[in-house]
């Protein structure tokens, strides 16, 4: 798996979005604590599919229960932060990414749910 650097994670505001253009797709970063803790930082794909937009990073962050999710600024659909699921609409996402902080750099991958051909099988 690739892993672009992208910024560093005591970079990234506790509950407020930041744009990253990472394996050229424009991402959402996303970090929901204090501490520099991987598991609190995610990446999701920018383009609203309703608004049709991209403007996910400049979203409302909140909790439901356990769930963290961003409200889009447009029609304020709630998108899980960790799966990219639509919280009104389970048959709408938007894509989420792998991260992990190394160094206190936040690292992101693929996108999740993604196929990665093993090897010597066919792309």
């Amino acid at each position: 798996m690739e892993w672009q650097p992208v910024c560093r994670v005591a970079e990234l505001e506790v509950e407020r979005g930041a744009t990253a253009l990472v394996h050229g797709q424009a991402l959402a970063l996303f970090r929901t604590h204090d501490d520099l803790d991987a598991e609190h930082v995610f990446a999701l794909g920018n383009h609203d599919p309703f608004a049709r937009a991209s403007v996910i990073a400049r979203g409302i962050v909140g909790w439901r229960g356990d769930v963290p999710f961003v409200g889009s600024p447009t029609h304020k659909h709630t998108f899980d932060l960790r799966s990219g699921r639509c919280l009104e609409d389970p048959h709408v996402s938007v894509p989420a990414y792998a991260v992990r902080i190394v160094d206190g750099v936040v690292l992101v991958g693929r996108r999740k749910g993604a196929v990665t051909p093993s090897r010597g099988a066919p792309a």
